[in-house]
Formats: C-alpha cells, structure tokens, sequence
C-alpha cells in the first residue's frame, strides 16, 4: 500500500520541497518520516510549508545576488600574480593549486569558499592561465592568474 506524504526538504530521486509523492509504507515509515523529509499532508503542515518555500527562495536569491556582485568584482580584478620557483625551462618545483589561488584572492580582498575554484590540474608550468571560478550554481566567473618566477 502505498502512502501519500508532501515533501519537507528536498530528496534526491524522489522530489522537490512541497510535492506530494506516493511512497511505500516502508520507506515512509522508516526513513522519511524519521528524518523529517516528509509528512502527511494537511492544512497546517502545507501552511508551514508554503513559508518555508518562501524564506528558502528569499535566502537563495540574497545567495545569488552576492555572488553576482563578487563575480562583477573578481571581473574587474586585472591579473592575480602568484611567485614561485621554477627550474630554467620555466617548470615550476612543484604546482600551483586551488588553495594557492584561493590564498591569492584572498590577499586581494576575496574570500571565496574553498570550492570555488575549478582547476581541471595544477599549474605546473610560468605564464598566464585563465581559471574558472564558480561563485554560486547559477554564476560562474574566471580570473586571470600569472605564474612568475620567485
């Protein structure tokens, strides 16, 4: 038999805040109610709920607006220089990786989560690269790194 419940969080493979599913007893009675991901739908649970989804999508557009301000920011940023040590044919003694750009833009002013930089491989060689950064899941941006000898 099968229960009807609306959805108090997200949860992957079954739905989103607020819809109501159809789920066996089992799994309602063993997980989803236990852990608070869902309830039996009546009138003061879908009030607390349409509140919830309100303060929830207040909270994700704030998100949003900040990291599209910190993208405009980094946008302007003109080129972030790191210094390392490099052998003559310009390979660096070791890499430069995310937590090395991170650092940087932090001595800049940016405080970015640690996340934010998407480095396919660390930087083994001088010269100027172009780093994607990804601010939020809706705003991505990039920086202008300069690997120089130090």
């Amino acid at each position: 038999m099968a229960n009807e419940l609306v959805l108090i969080e997200d949860v992957p493979g079954l739905g989103k805040i607020g819809e109501i599913v159809k789920v066996a007893d089992g799994y309602a009675r063993n997980f989803l109610l236990p852990h608070k991901l869902a309830a039996k739908a009546n009138p003061g649970v879908l009030k607390a709920l349409e509140a919830k989804k309100k303060r929830v999508h207040q909270e994700h557009e704030q998100r949003l607006t900040l990291a599209r301000e910190l993208a405009e920011k980094i946008s302007r940023l003109t080129d972030l220089t790191i210094a390392a040590q490099a052998a003559e044919d310009d390979k660096l003694y070791g890499s430069i990786a995310a937590h090395q750009i991170l650092e940087a833009l932090e001595k800049r002013g940016f405080a970015l989560d640690k996340h934010a930089v998407v480095l396919p491989e660390p930087i083994k060689k001088l010269g100027s690269y172009t780093v994607k950064l990804e601010l939020h899941a809706d705003v991505k941006s990039s920086v202008a790194v300069v690997i120089v000898r130090g």
